[in-house]
């Protein structure tokens, strides 16, 4: 059979640190990039359709207020209660991206994955940091390893 494209290219190394984020960019291609190559992944449905959740909610306010996006036609401008609404968004958009992360951590743990190579993922200077971080993250969203 023929092996994942992914699957084929070598790991990260440590020596390559300074480009690990374009490392993880180019490993994992944005939608529009799988699409063009005939690759269709499902996205998980939303939990309320027609409702975005806090961590979008969050980003959205955060670039209608820079200007990195413009507001629809007849969308009012943001206002004070838009802001004060994204800001206690926060906790939920972050309590999310913690369970996100320590079941991503699990999950890589299960997979085989070491120590010093989550750490590397994470951009963390040693393995004890990234099992340390790992245990922080189960305690506040009471997962734990398997």
């Amino acid at each position: 059979g023929t092996e994942h494209p992914r699957r084929a290219r070598r790991p990260l190394h440590p020596a390559e640190f300074g480009r690990r984020t374009g490392a993880a960019d180019a490993r994992l291609p944005v939608p529009h990039r799988r699409a063009s190559r005939g690759h269709r992944r499902a996205a998980p449905p939303p939990v309320h359709p027609g409702v975005i959740g806090p961590h979008e909610a969050v980003r959205l306010v955060a670039f209608l207020l820079s200007g990195a996006a413009l507001p629809q036609d007849g969308e009012p401008e943001v206002d004070r209660a838009d802001i004060t609404a994204a800001l206690s968004l926060v906790p939920r958009a972050r309590a999310e991206m913690d369970e996100l992360e320590a079941g991503l951590l699990q999950m890589a743990r299960g997979r085989g994955m070491t120590w010093p190579e989550i750490a590397f993922g994470l951009g963390l200077r040693s393995p004890q940091a990234a099992r340390q971080r790992y245990e922080r993250l189960a305690d506040r969203t009471e997962t734990t390893e398997g």
